[in-house]
């Protein structure tokens, strides 16, 4: 920027001041062009003929019709006349076209005047110059309007505030301010006019440090008392945050109107101080200052965010008693003010009234049914508003957009993702993020990444939906890879944290864990919302439970989900016994367990064998806590009978159940079919569990197990056929452990892991040292003739590889943790409790079933493999 003008320079200089300023934005992303109009808010004037002034007329003739024309309101004539002369008339003359223009909102005619304006003068004058000013800036015309400042030779204070309040109001807020200081430099002294279009600016950027500066200036040039300057001062303060310095001011003025109250009280309200807000307007109405309707609107809002059923219906009585309850805009804040009490009734009978609807008072009401658990009325909702041809904003698009998400209908999304290319809202963060939250919730998450990948910024938000998506779909390891980026650009909040924590959780990486946790830490968010249950269960399922057990009493204030975190760790490693004593622990601290308190313990009571426990608890469920049995509950207690080898009490209990029995039910007598070899009541659990799901490679492979057992190797042969027919046997298990904070992935017969030789050589040394001993590592059986292991068919044994990659690179004696996506084979879980014996190392394989803690030759879950 150039320097300020010395004592000596011209005032005003017309282009050195100018020259170094950038163009104005219209100049930058537009081509030129003649006009730029909009028909909501300008008119068109059709010109009809008229005679033409004699041929001996004199300019100041013609001067003089136009004036007379324009004192009459005939613009087309005027037009017209202006048009058909041959000389121009003289700058009063174009003043008075000027001011009809934009008094009549005509574009057309306002531009063309201009045309013919800019051909006959090669400067404006004074007058002329700031009357084309003001009409260009009220039609949007920022860049006709730099083209007639930049010919002004003189320019007085009105020219400057119709220049800094015109690239205002048109959302060029860098170049209005950069005009303000443009304006000082050249010695022209701010009025009270000036003050308030800079510190609107100010607020819009929002620019803390500028507005302090423009604060300063008010006081030096005398406008610390002009009461719309003052109001624009509480205005520029509450945008950009400062509600202190903004109440200061407020508090301050000695004299105050409506406007005041109403900036005082919004700013509360922006700020999320909604009680300091509505304390405020309890004053204003005991300082007997008559609230308007924004008043009203503004607090009705408020009212609805702190959960005050009584007072919203209090502020609806007095709009009512004031008469703005017919007000179209106010409706709309009455409706957002009952969703957000979750009063969806109220809400429906005030839209069913409104005699007029816009957008926003649809999309009032699809953000309500969404917000309020109802995202199928939220979609109803909008088929309605596209019925009614409402054209829909981007906040609609986003609000139905988390309903297509919460549903599953990644067909609606779809449509609602072209509608928002078509209405460029693609490029507002908020439409964006939906559309990244839809498709990762409906499996869709290649789509989501292309959204991502083209999003033009990236806030917290578009950086956690994706790092969740990535979790969801079942793709931890992306996660945690965005996770990394996303620290290189903004700064995560709880919710990215408690993402990344679960892709820790869900993948063993426990050392990444804890470099999470010690973030979480720094920022001061360890105990913020679910960020405390998140931290848990990464060490509950990373098999540490002296940190969980640590993690979980330093909590202070814990919830029904923390105790049930840690009875679902104390079950997973075999814990029955403990999580039975942890949950009379839990009932003595007067928590309330819920459902899923008691699928963790019934399902603790199955794997320890405690029948007599199982079905007390099964009764306690019911009769001493009023909760419904859900297909989980039923599930456990099947399990918990049908390994005990109470087949027929298990299948009696399937028959008695007052809901119909799913897979899982089913499956779990498939179970305890196979572990007691009961082949007739296994094939009839066969039959229901693979008609409920006939592509799930799980039951198949235990069907396989039972006639393998049974010596059935036909029967084994007609599943494997089956499932080579459906293409079940390419779900291939994979196994992973973390050395030196590095995550190793290991799938079924996959060679490319630089290690592999290695690897298969140690696996080779131990198989012999275990023959040698009396151990055969291999179960095989003769399928026509072809040597085939029975646990080949889906474990893979991935997880063997990953045992053997764990020994290779850690120092004798340290533990080794593997996580595999599949449950561990009988194989295996004999292969592993001799590896554990052979080399004297602990070796946890956590599977999709529970935790396997071997150690010496034997496992924690009493297998003997």
């Amino acid at each position: 920027m150039p320097p300020p003008p010395t004592a000596n320079s011209h005032p005003n200089p017309p282009l050195l001041l100018l020259a170094p300023l950038r163009s104005p934005p219209a100049a930058r992303h537009l081509a030129p062009r003649s006009r730029r109009l909009s028909s909501s808010s300008t008119t068109r004037v059709a010109v009809s003929p008229s005679p033409p002034p004699p041929a001996s007329a004199t300019p100041s003739d013609t001067s003089a019709a136009l004036r007379a024309l324009c004192v009459h309101g005939q613009l087309p004539q005027a037009l017209w006349l202006l048009e058909s002369s041959p000389e121009p008339p003289d700058e009063d003359a174009y003043v008075a076209l000027f001011h009809l223009c934009e008094w009549r909102r005509a574009a057309d005619a306002g531009m063309r005047a201009c045309e013919h304006a800019d051909a006959a003068h090669p400067t404006f004058g004074l007058r002329l110059g700031n009357a084309m000013l003001s009409m260009l800036v009220r039609f949007g015309e920022s860049w006709h309007a730099w083209g007639v400042f930049a010919k002004m030779p003189d320019r007085d204070v009105f020219s400057w505030n119709i220049m800094v309040g015109g690239y205002g109001k048109a959302g060029f807020l860098e170049e209005a301010l950069d005009l303000y200081h443009r304006m000082l430099w050249a010695g022209v002294r701010p009025d009270v006019y000036t003050f308030p279009c800079v510190l609107r600016t100010c607020g819009g950027v929002p620019d803390l440090r500028m507005g302090r500066e423009v604060h300063a200036h008010v006081l030096r040039f005398g406008f610390g008392v002009e009461v719309d300057v003052l109001n624009a001062l509480v205005t520029m303060y509450a945008k950009c945050g400062d509600v202190g310095a903004a109440r200061k001011v407020f508090d301050g003025m000695a004299l105050t109107d409506c406007i005041s109250w109403n900036a005082m009280i919004a700013g509360h309200f922006e700020n999320h101080e909604h009680e300091a807000g509505l304390e405020l307007f309890l004053n204003m109405l005991e300082n007997e200052v008559q609230p308007n309707l924004m008043t009203i609107t503004s607090v009705t809002v408020a009212s609805g965010l702190l959960s005050d059923l009584e007072f919203a219906k209090e502020m609806h009585a007095l709009a009512v008693k004031r008469g703005f309850a017919t007000d179209f805009a106010f409706c709309n804040s009455l409706i957002q003010m009952y969703t957000s009490l979750g009063r969806m009734g109220e809400a429906c009978t005030i839209f069913s009234r409104m005699e007029t609807r816009d957008a926003m008072s649809w999309t009032a009401m699809i953000s309500g049914y969404e917000k309020n658990g109802f995202p199928d009325k939220a979609l109803e909702m909008y088929a309605l508003m596209e019925v009614n041809n409402v054209s829909p904003d981007d906040v609609t698009v986003a609000s139905a957009l988390a309903a297509c998400a919460s549903l599953g209908r990644v067909d609606v999304g779809i449509k609602l993702h072209e509608i928002a290319t078509s209405k460029g809202f693609i490029r507002y963060i908020v439409v964006a993020n939906a559309l990244l939250e839809m498709y990762a919730k409906s499996k869709h998450i290649d789509k989501a990444i292309e959204v991502f990948k083209y999003m033009p910024e990236k806030d917290v938000i578009s950086w956690s939906s994706m790092i969740a998506g990535f979790c969801f779909n079942h793709k931890c390891f992306e996660a945690l890879f965005c996770f990394r980026h996303m620290l290189a650009d903004v700064k995560p909040n709880s919710v990215t944290f408690i993402a990344a924590l679960a892709a820790c959780a869900a993948t063993g990486s426990l050392r990444y864990g804890k470099e999470i946790h010690a973030h979480v830490l720094r920022r001061g968010l360890a105990s913020e919302g679910y960020v405390p249950n998140a931290l848990l269960d990464l060490y509950v399922k990373c098999g540490q439970t002296g940190y969980a057990w640590a993690q979980f009493s330093a909590h202070g204030e814990k919830d029904v989900v923390s105790w049930n975190i840690m009875l679902a760790g104390f079950v997973a490693h075999g814990h029955g016994d403990i999580a039975l004593s942890f949950f009379d622990e839990m009932l003595e601290t007067g928590e309330h367990p819920d459902e899923v308190t008691f699928v963790a313990l019934l399902c603790g009571c199955s794997r320890a064998g405690m029948v007599s426990q199982g079905w007390e608890l099964f009764h306690r469920m019911t009769e001493e806590y009023s909760i419904v049995p859900n297909l989980k509950h039923y599930a456990c207690m099947v399990d918990l009978l049908s390994r005990v080898g109470r087949l027929t009490e298990a299948y009696d209990f399937i028959n008695r159940m007052p809901i119909t029995p799913d897979a899982a039910v089913w499956g779990a007598l498939l179970n305890g079919c196979r572990i007691h070899r009961h082949t007739g009541l296994g094939e009839l659990a066969a039959k229901f569990v693979l008609e409920l799901e006939p592509n799930d490679a799980g039951y198949h492979v235990l069907l396989s197990d039972l006639y393998a057992d049974a010596g059935k190797w036909a029967e084994v042969a007609r599943v494997r056929k089956t499932m080579r027919e459906k293409g079940l046997e390419q779900d291939y298990g994979c196994s992973w452990v973390e050395v030196k904070g590095d995550i190793h992935a290991f799938l079924t017969d996959d060679e490319s892991h630089p290690q592999m030789k290695e690897i298969s050589a140690v696996l080779h040394s131990i198989y012999e040292r275990m023959k040698a001993s009396g151990f055969d590592p291999v179960e095989s059986y003769s399928l026509e003739d072809k040597e085939v292991s029975k646990d080949d068919v889906l474990c893979g044994h991935s997880e063997r590889l990953a045992v053997a990659f764990g020994l290779i690179n850690t120092t004798p004696g340290t533990s080794i943790f593997v996580t595999k996506n599949q449950y561990t084979c009988h194989s295996c879980h004999g292969i592993l409790r001799m590896i554990s014996k052979i080399v004297r190392r602990e070796i946890t394989v956590r599977d999709t079933k529970e935790f396997h803690h071997f150690r010496d030759g034997s496992c924690s879950c009493g297998g003997s493999g």
